[in-house]
């Protein structure tokens, strides 16, 4: 599959998205304006992670985001090939959903308790999945005022899903996130093969900011901290005799097999063979 690319716009804003791509092992979703989202999977599988959450979508469970930072990421097993993705994307942004509705969502005070949240795609979103892709194949067809027709359908759709009191509601709770505390970012993300600047994104910090803020809170530098816990995991893993130890590094997030010899050996002294053996 080739890289494809084709948008819907309204006042100058993208919002619907079809994306095609050939294979990927993460890819960052970084927020510019203030937008939630839905995301369709036409084909393939992969997950989504957020600071404390993960779920898996593929063309029978979509995913509805709140406006904060995350990763899609292959559900690849080591060794296995990659799977080809294709997706359609939904936009929701607050300056644009005023005009919709003619109403300030900032009026309700209705929250829920998620960022990332999995959702069945039944045959009424499956229906609306398959016009809004008539439309992107046919732009010709996507007059303003069907676009804007198109979104209204969609907010009422996941209003009933979600079980919302209202569109109001529903949309307030959107652009709310729960941004999590430093410490759940950390601790939900410890076996993760995030690098440092990919967990600062996550954390929605810089990189300098992010590093302070954990030798504040942990006593000690990022890699260092990370590293003691990956190995302390792995004293765990490796008892189980029948687990390859490539597998046990790459669980554990370690970039290769090279990465998690040397820093097990700094940690322990001995090769995670060495280790393996003695317990023999």
């Amino acid at each position: 599959m080739d890289y494809e690319l084709k948008t819907l716009e309204i006042n100058g804003r993208v919002v619907f998205q079809k994306l095609q791509v050939p294979s990927f092992e993460r890819i960052p979703k970084e927020y510019h304006e203030n937008e939630a989202c839905f995301v369709f999977v036409n084909q393939g599988a992969f997950q989504v992670r957020a600071q404390t959450e993960i779920v898996e979508l593929n063309p029978e469970k979509g995913m509805l985001a709140k406006c904060l930072n995350y990763f899609y990421e292959s559900l690849k097993k080591r060794d296995e090939a990659f799977d080809d993705v294709a997706v359609l994307g939904i936009m929701l942004y607050p300056e644009l959903i005023k005009d919709l509705f003619d109403f300030d969502i900032n009026k309700s005070t209705h929250q829920v308790n998620y960022n990332l949240k999995q959702v069945e795609v039944n045959q009424l979103l499956r229906h609306y999945r398959d016009s809004v892709m008539i439309l992107l194949e046919n732009p010709e067809l996507a007059d303003e005022e069907l676009l804007k027709n198109k979104l209204r359908e969609f907010i009422i759709l996941m209003t009933k899903t979600m079980q919302a009191a209202s569109e109001l509601d529903f949309l307030a709770s959107m652009f709310k996130p729960n941004f999590a505390k430093f410490e759940e970012i950390i601790q939900s993300n410890l076996y993760s093969s995030l690098s440092l600047d990919e967990l600062a994104n996550l954390s929605h910090m810089s990189i300098s900011t992010f590093k302070r803020k954990f030798k504040a809170v942990y006593q000690e530098s990022p890699q260092k901290y990370l590293n003691h816990k990956k190995i302390d995991k792995s004293l765990q893993l490796l008892k189980k005799q029948e687990v390859r130890i490539s597998d046990v590094a790459y669980d554990l997030g370690f970039e290769s097999l090279t990465t998690f010899n040397r820093v097990f050996k700094q940690q322990t002294g001995k090769s995670p063979s060495e280790y393996r053996l003695q317990l023999s």
